[in-house]
């Protein structure tokens, strides 16, 4: 719309500002803008596709009326659907886990939706679970919709026709790296279509929580064990059909501290009063606009609004309670322990027999060997228990190749991730394999973390 005056709230949605970041940058990087999204009506990004879906569901007769609409939501979600929903007249449920913060809650409440929390740290596929949760309650509800944003492609459609396009007008061009979180997926996919499809130059970078699936799925094609983490609003537990990686050109991990940290940094450096996801996001923007340098520009997205986190990141109290201010429980980043290490990483290809694996168990002293590709890429993983129960169950012979007895890696992380992220791979009775631009750069095992951790207390 051209005037100034809009028709209702809905047509608020999206034209955000992107705005210069000052002084979290460090010297010597390429300039960083961020895009504004926590001032959509609701606060969230999530307006844009959760306005887009509904919009484009109604018109197609999906949304019939005294419709129930029913979505699993972290809240941002909710509230653009909630939103929509007042301003058309339909009654609203939504599933939200309890790790979400009570502002959310309340909020959704505020629209007049109905809220229904499940547990957090259950599997994908439990029938616990928040997005199996909603599908139930759209199943028993007569006349019901269900938005379904991990799966709808309309999710990747709202950004890449309106997020995309603002990103290169309001930069007239001028920007050489577009950096985003990955939840669904819809907003680096819809980007990323955008500009794979009309300025493929641009560099098209996704952010992942360390616990999400999207970071190893990325480089692995294979499903980690998800684990919880406190950023709330980014990845995710689930395989995403709104996620589309063939449009991504890398994958970076952020931790909580360092989520936390820097948007904390964000509010009161810069005064942009926005959520964990969006430090999450800047994080890595940094990172891409060291690598790039003078003379580029790198955009990304504060993707909502800090009043959703009072009491939780932005209160001191809560920062000490989980070890992410000032805690004693701060062991280190990951890169630590690989320091002063000697020699190649010790890996074997898929086509290596079983026989040269054992060699290898004999020679380095080690019970576990990654498997990678001709690149060097982590695909897979053979323990000495695999051997001997391929051996036993008459599955493989010494002759076989080692990807007949190999299991998928369980743990991925990256070296800047902090050691304690560790703990909840052992509890899988994984090792770590350290990964750097989707190469293998070392493998950590409890072992290791014990030696670390008695000589750095000496």
């Amino acid at each position: 719309m051209t005037t100034a005056i809009r028709n209702n709230i809905l047509d608020a949605v999206g034209n955000t500002p992107l705005v210069k970041l000052n002084k979290v940058v460090p010297p010597g990087c390429a300039t960083v803008l961020v895009k504004c999204e926590y001032m959509n009506p609701t606060g969230s990004i999530k307006d844009r596709m959760a306005v887009h879906i509904l919009n484009e569901s109604e018109k197609k007769g999906l949304i019939k009326p005294g419709a129930t609409i029913v979505e699993n939501t972290s809240g941002n979600t909710g509230q653009g659907v909630a939103m929509w929903a007042a301003v058309r007249g339909y009654r609203c449920v939504f599933t939200m886990p309890d790790k979400m913060s009570l502002e959310k809650v309340n909020m959704l409440k505020a629209f007049g939706a109905e809220v229904v929390i499940t547990p957090t740290d259950v599997p994908g596929e439990s029938p616990e679970h928040y997005v199996s949760t909603a599908k139930r309650i759209a199943r028993e509800t007569p006349g019901a919709f269900y938005v379904n944003q991990y799966h709808n492609q309309l999710n990747i459609d709202a950004h890449e026709l309106s997020t995309g396009p603002e990103i290169w007008r309001q930069t007239e061009g001028k920007v050489d790296a577009v950096v985003a979180g990955a939840g669904t997926g819809g907003t680096v996919s819809g980007v990323g279509r955008y500009f794979k499809k009309n300025h493929p130059h641009v560099k098209i970078v996704g952010v992942d929580p360390i616990g999400s699936v999207h970071y190893h799925y990325y480089y692995t094609k294979t499903m980690p064990t998800p684990h919880v983490y406190k950023v709330e609003g980014i990845g995710e537990d689930i395989l995403c059909d709104a996620m589309d990686y063939s449009v991504v050109d890398e994958f970076h991990q952020t931790n909580d501290k360092e989520a936390f940290s820097m948007a904390r940094r964000l509010v009161r450096e810069e005064g942009l009063f926005c959520g964990g996801s969006s430090g999450c996001n800047v994080h890595i923007a940094i990172k891409v606009a060291k690598a790039l340098g003078p003379g580029k520009t790198v955009v990304t997205f504060l993707c909502d609004s800090a009043t959703r986190y009072t009491t939780k990141f932005l209160n001191d109290a809560w920062m000490k309670d989980y070890g992410f201010l000032g805690s004693d429980r701060d062991l280190g980043l990951v890169e630590e322990i690989l320091a002063g290490r000697q020699g190649a990483i010790i890996t074997a290809n898929e086509h290596d027999s079983i026989a040269a694996v054992i060699g290898l168990f004999k020679k380095h002293g080690v019970s576990q060997v990654p498997i990678v590709d001709a690149k060097g890429h982590p695909l897979s993983i053979v323990a000495e228990v695999d051997v001997l129960r391929g051996l036993q169950e008459g599955n493989a012979t010494m002759d076989s190749e080692a990807k007949t007895v190999a299991q998928r890696i369980g743990g991925l992380i990256y070296p800047k991730a902090r050691i304690e992220e560790l703990y909840r791979i052992f509890e899988t009775n994984q090792v770590a394999i350290v990964i750097d631009n989707d190469k293998i750069v070392g493998v950590i095992s409890q072992i290791d973390v014990i030696d670390f951790m008695s000589k750095k207390g000496r």
